[in-house]
């Protein structure tokens, strides 16, 4: 290992970002914050600006490591411990400037923020605390903040940092316990789960301490609030004058502070000790590290919470994680099984899929012919979609005997060939969550289609102006019972026709036993 102390702040940005650029949890922010006076930036949903790398991968913000230095030794990571290659580590200070020198040359609308693991997670999570407090105290700067939770470090740093940050994630790193043993033994299932059980805790507590509602706009509903004159600003954060609320959530506390307080975190961190301390009081406390076990190395008084952090909200833009498609043999059935149990546990906002890139010489590294699976991971975030915004489940697309997706085919295709006892679908009579199954058709189409079809009778034109796919959607649907095209409905048949025909004898489809091999670019 080659640590480079005497670097300049541009050497260590070429270092730092290029290696953050395997890490794929970036995407437009979720949150908006208006700017204000006194502050630089600001926050819209969705409204980040995106460029791209070398390799093809989305970088949203500037997108770096605080430290390319780590502890672990994970097979499939550049920056494994027993790599020889440059190490180097920002300091909060040269992190800030970089940041604010990016903002104010209108390069980047925010900062995500990723590390390997200096010395200790506690030491690790602790210089990232001192980073973003900077930006938000000393720099004002309002705009939009994603950074990684370290497993392992202590709970009071994590805290600290769910109130600068606008999104909190986690790595999963890999689908199952077992890859994880394979390729990454210093890390385990158990210390990653437990940072987004707090986190998510910490956001369901913001929510009712602030009266949230989520959404891009929730985490600032009391701006509204405050000019109704239901809160009022005081020194400790906002303090409820609402009686009916305090009587509706059946407490008898005189603040939502006090109410917040007396939550409790399911996490299983010090819950019989604390008793009836507060929670800010506890997690910000040496006494609740202590609690843990685990030594926080920076006295809690010098980590500030800011001010507007009642306001803010913990985490307001909600926690995401990352995971590795083709460094084990998890197959696409288990990873989305995966997926669908941490929306449904973890209340995530997104789970991102990274096509596995051998960076590193191992035997325990597969060799994928061809190079990284960008297409499988591509089918992969399709089937996400489909499972928070279409209603599919996790075994509906895939299962034991069927369960790897038909990369040819995007997976709500994959679904409807295996299913064509539902099809075709007539546009005219079939409910809203019927036409969303139908491939081609999507949220914003089906709606047009359910509010139009209410005062005429739509045909195929009228379906293309309303953004339904016809070359997928026409061998699955009718317009007044009749369908675009004679069309066999058999999967064989609508597969070769969906692929393309000279595509599919390229790639050698044998129909039969519906088995499928891709030809090499080379």
């Amino acid at each position: 290992m080659r640590v480079c102390e005497s670097m300049t702040i541009e050497q260590k940005l070429s270092i730092l970002a290029d290696a953050a650029k395997y890490d794929v949890a970036c995407t437009s922010s979720g949150v908006d914050r208006e700017g204000k006076s006194g502050s630089i930036g600001n926050s819209v949903a969705g409204g980040i600006c995106h460029s791209f790398s070398a390799d093809g991968r989305c970088i949203s913000l500037l997108k770096i490591l605080y430290t390319n230095e780590c502890i672990y030794d994970c097979k499939y990571c550049i920056n494994r411990s027993s790599n020889d290659i440059v190490r180097t580590s920002f300091t909060p200070e040269e992190l800030c400037e970089l940041t604010i020198g990016f903002y104010r040359r209108n390069y980047i609308e925010g900062l995500f923020l990723s590390s390997g693991i200096l010395h200790s997670p506690n030491e690790t999570m602790e210089q990232i605390c001192k980073a973003l407090q900077m930006l938000r105290l000393q720099y004002h700067f309002n705009g939009y903040i994603h950074c990684k939770a370290i497993p392992g470090a202590d709970p009071s740093l994590i805290e600290m940092c769910g109130w600068y940050a606008d999104r909190m994630s986690v790595n999963l790193e890999l689908p199952t316990a077992e890859g994880l043993k394979q390729l990454a033994p210093h890390k385990s299932r158990t210390n990653i789960l437990q940072p987004l059980r707090q986190i998510q805790d910490g956001i369901a507590q913001s929510h009712a301490m602030l009266g949230m509602t989520g959404g891009n706009k929730g985490a600032y509903w009391y701006t509204n609030q405050r000019k109704k004159g239901n809160y009022k600003e005081f020194s400790g954060g906002i303090e409820a004058v609402d009686k009916d609320r305090k009587e509706r959530l059946g407490t008898g506390y005189d603040t939502l502070e006090q109410e917040y307080g007396r939550l409790d975190l399911r996490n299983d961190i010090g819950n019989k000790e604390r008793g009836d301390k507060g929670f800010n009081e506890y997690y910000f406390s040496s006494e609740g590290s202590k609690q843990n076990e685990l030594q926080v190395l920076q006295p809690a008084s010098l980590l500030v919470k800011p001010k507007d952090a009642a306001k803010r909200g913990f985490v307001p833009a909600g926690q995401s994680t990352q995971m590795i498609v083709g460094a084990t043999a998890e197959n696409d059935f288990q990873i989305i099984s995966v997926a669908e149990a941490l929306y449904q546990k973890f209340d995530l906002k997104r789970v991102f899929y990274s096509a596995f890139v051998r960076v590193n010489d191992d035997s325990n590294l597969p060799v994928i012919p061809g190079g990284p699976p960008l297409l499988r991971e591509h089918r992969l975030y399709q089937a996400d979609f489909l499972l928070r915004f279409y209603g599919f489940a996790a075994n509906e697309l895939l299962s034991e005997k069927r369960p790897d997706f038909n990369v040819l085919v995007d997976p709500k295709c994959n679904w409807a060939l295996g299913h064509l006892e539902m099809f075709p679908v007539e546009i005219s009579k079939a409910d809203y969550y019927t036409l969303l199954r139908v491939p081609g058709i999507g949220p914003k189409s089906a709606q047009r289609i359910v509010k139009s079809r209410k005062t005429a009778n739509l045909e195929y034109s009228d379906l293309k102006k309303m953004g339904v796919v016809l070359k997928r959607a026409m061998y699955f649907i009718t317009c007044s019972g009749k369908m675009m095209y004679q069309i066999r409905m058999e999967e064989s048949f609508i597969t070769s026709q969906l692929i393309g025909v000279e595509e599919s004898k390229a790639r050698q489809i044998v129909s039969a036993g519906m088995q499928y091999q891709q030809l090499s670019l080379f």
